[in-house]
């Protein structure tokens, strides 16, 4: 599979810090892709939220900040988002246009909110994506545990409806 982009979506200071489901896991992968695409020299796009004034992830905080372990390049593209869905009033689907993309890989926080709601509008919008296994993390909630929801969202939900769910592994052989 040819990929056009890695979109890295909401690794950030303040979310890692509340340690999520093997996050290790999650940035290793993360990682793993990254270091990949920077050799093959496809782009890179880290989407950022903006939780607004007071939020752990206000607009230039620290915790805004994407996390250092996966520190974006100067080639790089960031993208800064007030809601769910990197495609709501942001650049996003003009820079994806822009650089011809059309197959994309999907990897970051949280699995079933900004994952989630990126992962159909992309499918809506037409982009074929892949989404890495333990590519992405979320938190325990009072009604299920991260690990069981990302395995649900990885093979329930997401897998050979909205995207391809590959290994991290079959991706890196693909490029």
């Amino acid at each position: 599979m040819k990929y056009d982009a890695l979109l890295i979506i909401d690794v950030q200071t303040a979310l890692i810090e509340e340690y999520p489901f093997d996050e290790k896991m999650m940035t290793s992968n993360i990682k793993r892709i990254m270091n990949t695409f920077r050799e093959k020299n496809i782009p890179i796009i880290y989407v950022r939220h903006d939780g607004g004034k007071g939020d752990e992830l206000e607009k230039g905080s620290r915790g805004w900040q994407i996390y250092d372990e996966i520190a974006p390049e100067d080639d790089d593209k960031i993208i800064d988002k007030k809601y769910n869905s990197a495609f709501r009033q942001t650049e996003l689907n003009q820079y994806l246009q822009a650089i011809g993309a059309r197959n994309i890989i999907i990897c970051g926080m949280q699995t079933e909110y900004c994952i989630d709601a990126t992962c159909k509008v992309a499918f809506e919008m037409g982009y074929h994506v892949t989404i890495p296994k333990k590519a992405t993390t979320t938190y325990d909630n009072d009604f299920a545990k991260a690990e069981d929801l990302l395995e649900y969202y990885e093979e329930k939900i997401w897998n050979n409806r909205y995207a391809q769910i590959l290994s991290v592994d079959e991706i890196i052989m693909s490029l």
